[in-house]
């Protein structure tokens, strides 16, 4: 039996279907309790700031003299979760009153049973710890806007641009939806729309990209009323917390966690208890995109090479399969071909 247009394109649909990856539903994706809003806007800040960088690259405006970076003090967290609030209101993502936040760290049951991820709706998250004498711990998650960003790297579209303020932003006009950022991100951090079925996309911090460009610091670290977070030059930031550790001997472990690893990060945290207890990767000091890169490499590889033949043979066995299965029909009288 020779092999018409309809059947070609019959099997090419079926092959279709064994390849695409069921999306997971919102309550898999997201906690309980935890599912941004369907009407969640992050990429319109994504949008917004995007559009302030090209503007900026159209004027030839000059770079800063270096990159900014933020400091976390996780001994000094109180868990009020003022930020989160302040960057939802600043990025327009849904939100609450701010006393909702502030009061979480009191409540029974509380946000803050189960650790926590930025998404689509929220950039920013508060997760808690306790330390082995039960002390709590309180850990601000967002964007580590990496020096060497594993997320530029994998796109394979350049989605992605390492800004010469330090944010890492994204271009939601030319993403393809591939999610390999997610994949090379150690943090865990891109977060993809999966409540929206037409046109998702990955949406993430940009580090306040539009005030720092302004002369102004993130909006987070502007509520911050407890001193945990510091902003500036990366190379102070990086001063300030070697000193704080050094002049508060026991205080803190000898680790600024973000100086080194992965080639370095614009959020850098100091702690009193080893990171691995707090959630934090243990990371090397190479960075993602010697990695990615020779990952992104293979991908290329494979499409060119492998690709193909896997999708016309598999077609054959579909072709192969359905040329049988009409061959009995026929031998039971079912069929609709000439015996």
């Amino acid at each position: 039996m020779k092999l018409n247009r309809r059947e070609f394109l019959k099997g090419l649909g079926a092959l279709a279907g064994t390849l695409i990856i069921t999306k997971p539903s919102i309550s898999q994706a997201y906690s309980k309790g935890d599912a941004p809003s369907i009407y969640a806007t992050g990429n319109k800040a994504n949008e917004k700031v995007w559009k302030i960088y090209e503007e900026r690259k159209k004027k030839h405006l000059p770079p800063p003299e270096e990159p900014y970076a933020v400091l976390v003090d996780i001994s000094k967290c109180i868990g009020c979760r003022r930020c989160e609030w302040a960057c939802n209101e600043w990025n327009q993502n849904p939100n609450r009153p701010l006393k909702e936040f502030e009061a979480s760290v009191h409540q029974k049951p509380s946000v803050f049973d189960k650790i926590r991820r930025p998404h689509a709706g929220n950039f920013t998250v508060v997760n808690r710890f306790y330390t082995k004498d039960g002390t709590p711990l309180y850990v601000k998650r967002q964007c580590m806007h990496c020096v060497h960003p594993g997320c530029y790297s994998a796109c394979l579209v350049e989605a992605y641009r390492k800004t010469p303020e330090g944010p890492v932003i994204y271009n939601k006009s030319v993403c393809v939806g591939c999610r390999y950022c997610m994949v090379a991100c150690p943090f865990d951090i891109p977060a993809y729309e999966y409540y929206d079925p037409i046109t998702p996309q990955i949406t993430k911090c940009t580090m306040c990209y539009d005030r720092i460009v302004e002369g102004k610091v993130p909006a987070c670290v502007e509520i911050c009323t407890a001193g945990a977070l510091t902003f500036g030059k990366r190379s102070e930031i990086i001063k300030i917390a070697w000193e704080r550790i050094h002049n508060n001997p026991g205080k803190y472990v000898p680790h600024v966690y973000g100086e080194k690893e992965v080639g370095g990060t614009s959020w850098l945290y100091i702690s009193p208890v080893p990171f691995e207890e707090i959630g934090f990767p243990k990371l090397e000091e190479t960075p993602i995109p010697e990695y990615s890169e020779r990952f992104l490499f293979m991908v290329k590889l494979f499409e060119v090479v492998g690709a193909w033949p896997l999708v016309f043979g598999a077609y054959y066995q579909i072709s192969k399969s359905r040329k049988k299965k009409q061959s009995i029909n026929e031998e039971k009288g079912e069929g609709h071909g000439k015996k």
